[in-house]
């Protein structure tokens, strides 16, 4: 009986009610406080005093209702007021209206947030295309995207700092194994602070987002973060940071460790130790080396960068070795930019490899087990010397440390395709775009394994969505338009594509060797050869990355435009070139086939064919199935020019039934003036009826 009078009499004090209004109100000041304060940067501090303060608020009010009730001559003690003079039940109804105002404004709130707020983000996203891994499942719990950092330095140069920041923090958390996080290639096109952030998380794959802001003044550095969970725009948790730049990896540390724990993922000791490591003491040595990261990132986002960013990445990682020659990353950084100059620019020079070597050793040496090293020194071993057993070692070490790199799967899915298993290079690059989602470099890649095949359709549409997500679609459209060329002869596209580069840019520049080959195809040959004479490049690669030097295809185009002379002129400067590089680089196929070349224009044919031997013997198709089948089409393009067309059709027929999309296809056959002598012979017809299939592999998918 005494616990239903004192409900009755809780009732009849209206501590209900006011329990009620109380509730509704800190729930709207909470929400106002969570969604709009981290917009103007207001410290989480202040949110989470808020939220605390709402809560140990609610007893004393509860309290103050039970003891004090309002009257016509103000507020009263209850045991004040007479009961026939009480006025409880016209304040309950002042707090019945009081109630039905704050739900219905928690209504409205909900309604604005489901179908103002999210609009613009579903209307922001119509134009972009979402064919991404991502988009349509439901992500992991425990899957995160680092946006980019807002720059809030005064100074505008500080930029590369907090974009510095963010690849750091990325790093770490991709560290953790129990995590799926998405590769900085993928989240750098977003905005710091995206409207659409439910939309931007469907498109990377995940569940969560980190976002935030830097402010770097002198010394200072003021750090602002919040993880979102996208399904619902809450905030899992938020911290400020107002730290010396001293502490900076202090704070890294700790920002990854609190991500992990909100995540709720586990970390082995391995990993616990990754996250926290320091990797330099030197503050000056870290500077210089994120500012050599900002310019390296922007060469490994776009190749056509290569020569320009990479230079000065180079310098920078020097700098910081030697301001801190135990930075470990440093070298590792090191290493990578010079195997990537090796490779890309091209400098196939053994200066080049030396140095990505010795920088590899150093970065493994000073720090055993890290990720960056192996990954540096398995580029090294793949790309310097196709050494794939001990760049799959590399990789594999590379992997424990980097769980969730992107670049590691993608290396293995290139070795896998270097060694002609179809099967597991979809796959690898596959995996590689679940990693990285939205980077047009992982689509790329998928598209030239396609091709590689001859599956030309399914190469133009993983070109397509590359060419959708690229910052800059202007390249990857010349590379879209070469399938198109290999894939049924139209030049229209290519051509297009060349003439919408803006002359003087890097991306023009980069694409000497796309300019030639179509004013080839188009027989243009004086438009070759100016194009051809007149850029400094030493070699040009192509497409599967066999690197020639630039005076052979002027010497070619010479010779197709009837200039006797002038071809004669650069076949010897080739020859004489390709004869003193080979004194130190004796086994490097390219130079063989090069001065194979050189002999046939010059006349000394059994000299040609006998370097051409020497080049296929030393880049037979059993140690790389890609540049290994476009070796087979030179070495078929040399046979023809010094009329022995046998060799010529043996060689080409093997060339189809192996990676040559990109070398060899009917479309080329029929559209290349090389193939002019041989086009009437009965053997030519049954090559291009042999190119109409897809290459058989029982390796492929």
């Amino acid at each position: 009986m005494a616990a239903i009078a004192l409900l009755s009499e809780l009732k009849r004090r209206n501590v209900f009610r006011a329990a009620a209004l109380y509730a509704a109100a800190a729930w709207l000041l909470v929400q106002v406080a969570t969604q709009v304060f981290p917009f103007f940067h207001v410290p989480e501090w202040v949110v989470r005093w808020i939220i605390v303060a709402a809560v140990v608020g609610l007893p004393p009010f509860i309290a103050f209702a039970w003891f004090y009730e309002f009257t016509p001559e103000g507020l009263k003690r209850q045991s004040e007021v007479d009961r026939e003079e009480s006025i409880v039940h016209v304040t309950a109804r002042k707090l019945d209206r009081w109630i039905i105002v704050l739900l219905a404004l928690i209504v409205l709130l909900m309604l604005v947030n489901m179908f103002v707020l999210r609009k613009p983000a579903a209307d922001a996203a119509a134009g972009q295309t979402t064919d991404t891994a991502g988009a349509g499942a439901r992500p992991p719990a425990k899957s995160i995207a680092v946006l980019p950092f807002e720059n809030l330095s005064e100074d505008a140069k500080n930029a590369y700092f907090t974009t510095g920041m963010q690849d750091e923090i990325l790093t770490r958390l991709a560290g953790i194994r129990d995590l799926k996080v998405i590769s900085r290639t993928s989240t750098v096109q977003y905005a710091s602070h995206p409207p659409n952030l439910k939309v931007v998380a469907e498109q990377l794959g995940v569940a969560t987002v980190l976002e935030g802001s830097v402010q770097r003044e002198g010394e200072q550095v003021h750090i602002n973060l919040q993880l979102i969970d996208a399904t619902n725009d809450s905030h899992l948790w938020a911290q400020s940071f107002n730290r010396e730049i001293k502490d900076i990896f202090t704070v890294e540390a700790e920002v990854a460790q609190k991500v992990a724990d909100a995540l709720k993922a586990q970390l082995i000791p391995e990993e616990a130790a990754r996250v926290a490591a320091v990797p330099t003491q030197s503050e000056a040595a870290y500077d210089l080396y994120l500012q050599g990261i900002a310019h390296a990132n922007r060469a490994y986002d776009q190749d056509v960068l290569t020569a320009s960013e990479l230079p000065q990445a180079i310098v920078l990682f020097q700098r910081a070795l030697d301001a801190d020659p135990q930075f470990a990353l440093a070298a590792a950084a090191l290493s990578r930019a010079n195997m990537h100059i090796y490779f890309n620019a091209p400098d196939r020079t053994e200066a080049r490899l030396a140095a990505a070597k010795a920088a590899a050793d150093r970065a493994l040496t000073l720090q055993p087990g890290l990720g960056e090293g192996h990954h540096a020194m398995a580029i090294y071993y793949y790309w310097g010397h196709r050494d794939y057993a001990a760049a799959v070692e590399q990789l594999e070490m590379a992997r424990k440390a980097l769980p969730n790199s992107a670049d590691v799967a993608t290396l293995l899915a290139a070795i896998a395709r270097r060694q002609g298993r179809a099967t597991e290079m979809i796959a690898g690059f596959q995996e590689a775009t679940l990693l990285d989602p939205r980077s047009a470099f992982a689509l790329d890649q998928l598209g030239l394994s396609y091709a590689a095949l001859r599956r030309y359709a399914d190469a133009d549409r993983a070109f397509a969505q590359a060419e959708a997500v690229t910052a800059d679609p202007a390249d990857e459209r010349v590379t879209h338009a070469l399938n198109t060329v290999a894939w049924k002869g139209d030049v229209a596209p290519l051509r297009a594509a060349l003439i919408a580069l803006s002359p003087g840019s890097d991306a023009y520049a980069s694409n000497a060797t796309s300019f030639f080959v179509l004013y080839w195809w188009s027989r243009d040959f004086p438009s070759a050869t100016s194009t051809a004479v007149n850029n400094a490049d030493v070699d040009w690669a192509d497409q599967v990355n066999i690197a020639l030097p630039r005076l052979l295809f002027a010497a070619w185009a010479y010779q197709a435009s009837g200039d006797h002379a002038k071809e004669q002129e650069m076949f010897r400067q080739v020859q004489k070139s390709t004869s003193t590089a080979m004194l130190q680089q004796p086994d490097r196929a390219e130079l063989h086939l090069a001065l194979a070349f050189a002999d046939a224009g010059l006349g000394l044919k059994d000299e040609a064919i006998s370097e051409c031997q020497r080049a296929l013997e030393l880049l037979p198709v059993s140690r790389d199935a890609l540049s290994g089948s476009g070796m087979l089409v030179y070495a078929a393009q040399l046979h023809v020019r010094v009329g022995d067309f046998g060799p010529a059709f043996e060689l080409l027929q093997t060339a189809m039934s192996h990676l040559g999309g990109q070398s060899i296809s009917p479309a080329l056959l029929k559209l290349d003036s090389n193939w002019d002598p041989i086009r009437n012979d009965p053997r030519f017809a049954q090559l291009l009826a042999l190119g109409e299939k897809p290459v058989e592999s029982k390796d492929a998918p």
